[in-house]
């Protein structure tokens, strides 16, 4: 082997500053970008990697897991007994199942296609519960295995171009649902495979929307693995192809072209690039003045009722605690129809207040969310942080508000 290879920080017994600087290192981030991101300068960052400073304390831990996007806080301190996922959730209960149709090689054509309009309606029927449910991933779960069953058996069935066309744009639309189910699972190697599958039935489809939906799936990807460039490379050669059609295209296509402007901005914060990142959310804010008042995207969930939620988002992205905190104040999470979309966007408020050191708000505000999709705050990183973080706060009331919360979601016993 050779003695340039990047040590294993999972393997070897290295100190927490060994380990930050490798897990930095991978991540592609200098001290000082790190640094920023954690509130922090470059030669703090730089005395703990050397062990100048010791080890921080749990607050501090947990934020540098989140910037770096450690998924079980054991790989960043070392210590074995610290088992608490932050960044993929503890298993759904259907996932097994879900999993196993995904995984399956189905060839010939043994199994009896259902008809089409049955499969779409069966689709629509799906996307409206996971908006509507605040058990969402059980209730899609329970949907997914024959629907990716019966949406494969579609495209072997087909019997013209065109209806081989509609087939994959169908499977390519199932594939984007499996996405949302396994986002946070514990087999991520099983996210990207599902992201491959839906980009190449969107792109065999040739339907325009598919294949933005599958850019918007991809980007998304690409940005959670810190893959920035990646993800800008899927944006922008998406938007390329798709603006032009816009003056004769359908509404649906319009609000993928907002979401995915919104992608752009959000990478571009990530980086840190605040005007980039502001100007894309305005280009995306004039796309969803464009649609209907009552207009909502049923994959994207991009409207003018969440163009707000972006904002904050945006804001947060960019580390801007009171920026964050104005944006929270101004955009009305009730008017989100979409159970997960809305306490989604309770959590990026409550990340928007507690860097605006407004510790209680944001608890309250995770809260909130918490009755609006109890899933999705329990497989949400961000959440998860802020909650242990507080539930080691100095305030009595604060710690047992977290702890309660943390008892409430589960996350003790993740």
């Amino acid at each position: 082997m050779s003695t340039d290879a990047t040590p294993d920080p999972y393997r070897d017994p290295l100190v927490f500053g060994q380990r930050m600087q490798i897990l930095r290192t991978r991540r592609g981030l200098t001290r000082d970008q790190f640094g920023g991101l954690i509130g922090r300068s470059g030669s703090w960052v730089k005395a703990v990697e050397t062990g100048r400073l010791k080890t921080p304390a749990l607050p501090m831990i947990l934020r540098i897991a989140e910037v770096l996007r450690v998924r079980d806080l054991s790989d960043l301190t070392g210590d074995q007994s610290m088992h608490t996922a932050l960044f993929a959730g503890p298993g759904h209960p259907r996932f097994a199942a879900v999993r196993e149709a995904l995984n399956a090689l189905r060839l010939g054509t043994g199994q009896e296609a259902p008809p089409v309009a049955h499969l779409s309606a069966r689709l629509s029927r799906a996307w409206q519960a996971r908006h509507s449910a605040p058990n969402h991933r059980d209730v899609i779960g329970s949907l997914l295995p024959d629907l990716i069953r019966d949406a494969q058996a579609s495209v072997r069935a087909a019997e013209t171009v065109a209806d081989r066309k509609a087939a994959q744009a169908r499977l390519a639309e199932v594939y984007f649902l499996s996405q949302f189910f396994c986002a946070y699972q514990p087999d991520a190697p099983l996210v990207w495979r599902v992201a491959e599958r839906g980009m190449m039935a969107a792109q065999d489809s040739e339907d325009p929307h598919a294949i933005g939906l599958a850019a918007w799936l991809t980007t998304q990807a690409h940005r959670e693995s810190a893959h920035l460039d990646a993800a800008d490379a899927v944006t922008l050669e998406t938007l390329r192809y798709l603006k032009p059609l816009l003056p004769e295209a359908g509404t649906d296509v319009r609000a993928v072209v907002g979401a995915l402007t919104v992608e752009a901005g959000l990478t571009a914060a990530r980086r840190g690039e605040t005007g980039t990142a502001w100007r894309y959310w305005d280009e995306a804010r004039a796309l969803a003045e464009s649609l209907p008042g009552g207009y909502f995207h049923p994959v994207t969930s991009f409207s003018r009722a969440v163009i707000g939620a972006h904002a904050v988002t945006v804001a947060v992205e960019l580390h801007a605690g009171g920026e964050g905190a104005r944006q929270a104040a101004r955009a009305e999470a009730e008017a989100i129809p979409s159970r997960p979309r809305r306490a989604r966007h309770r959590i990026e408020q409550a990340r928007a207040y507690h860097l605006d050191a407004q510790p209680d708000v944001a608890l309250a505000t995770l809260a909130q969310a918490h009755e609006a999709a109890p899933e999705t705050v329990q497989y949400s990183g961000y959440a998860r942080r802020i909650i242990l973080e507080e539930a080691e706060a100095k305030s009595p009331a604060r710690r047992r508000r977290a702890s309660e919360l943390a008892s409430r979601l589960g996350l003790l016993t993740a």
